[in-house]
């Protein structure tokens, strides 16, 4: 391996630690919920979920999960639970 990639290598572990510095624009993943798969997408701040919950009241399991996982990487605005 050239020195050159040894630093991009070591600049990665670096930025991977620091999560303050990686902030999420737009997104879309499946969740496998229990009893079917949903599709989450987050897009300018704006989440959305293919469940029938989440068409009702603007939040569900699968997109406060994504919130979780995603905590301190998202715009505070993009947060609706705690």
């Amino acid at each position: 391996m050239d020195y050159g990639m040894i630093g991009k290598i070591e600049k990665a572990k670096r930025y991977a630690e620091e999560r303050d510095r990686i902030k999420f624009t737009s997104f879309s993943v499946t969740i496998q919920g229990e009893n079917n798969p949903h599709t989450v997408t987050y897009s300018d701040g704006e989440w959305a979920c293919d469940c029938s919950f989440f068409r009702s009241r603007g939040v569900c399991s699968h997109s406060m999960a994504l919130e979780r996982v995603l905590e301190g990487m998202l715009p505070e605005s993009a947060v609706t639970s705690r």
